[in-house]
């Protein structure tokens, strides 16, 4: 039996309300300008988004562009790391230079990561059994926990070997390469990349 118009309003009326969707949590992001020699050459991004659940997407974005007499260089470099319970399930890396375009990727699964890299003078591929937990993005958002003894290093698909040299300075070291991550009150604020020519310095900018 077909119910009047008037009882179908009271029905809905009286129905709970359907709840709101989960709206994902704002963005944190942290912005660096990025110096060699003094000068400002580029600036790098780095944004952390929670989404619903267990999820949580890393990013770091570098636009780099020097030229000095006999130095030049040019890159534009992405990186997207999506995490899931804590695990890493795809990496991703583009990096647009004066060399060429190039890319790296680590993807789960379900029992194994296949990673390949393809970057400049850099080229690697593996199989890797080991969840991945702790990436160099994960630098950006919060000092090491006491322990972590390596993270896995997206541009070239391996890990960089982290230690504590004092309070809030860490040194992260891969095949001849350092870079030095140094916090103030949990708070990454300077990262000193060590190169031949010269040293790039990546500095917090102020909000």
């Amino acid at each position: 039996m077909l119910l009047p118009l008037s009882a179908l309003f009271l029905l809905s009326a009286l129905a709970p309300p359907t709840p709101p969707a989960a709206r994902p949590a704002a963005a944190e992001v942290r912005h660096y300008g990025i110096e060699v020699a003094g000068i400002r050459v580029g600036t790098m991004t780095a944004t952390r988004q929670a989404a619903a659940g267990t999820e949580v997407t890393y990013s770091l974005v570098s636009d780099v562009k020097v030229n000095f007499l006999v130095y030049r260089l040019k890159i534009y470099y992405q990186v997207i790391n999506r995490f899931r319970n804590g695990q890493l399930m795809l990496s991703t890396v583009e990096a647009h230079t004066n060399q060429g375009d190039f890319s790296s990727r680590a993807e789960w699964k379900g029992d194994h990561y296949d990673i390949v890299a393809k970057q400049y003078k850099h080229e690697y591929t593996a199989t890797e059994k080991q969840p991945i937990r702790y990436a160099v993005t994960n630098l950006f958002f919060a000092e090491p926990p006491p322990g972590q003894a390596r993270a896995y290093a997206e541009y070239f698909g391996d890990y960089f070997a982290l230690s504590r040299n004092k309070t809030g300075n860490w040194r992260a070291l891969r095949d001849g390469r350092e870079d030095e991550y140094q916090y103030v009150n949990g708070q990454l604020v300077t990262i000193i990349k060590k190169n031949p020519l010269r040293n790039f310095i990546i500095r917090l900018l102020p909000e």
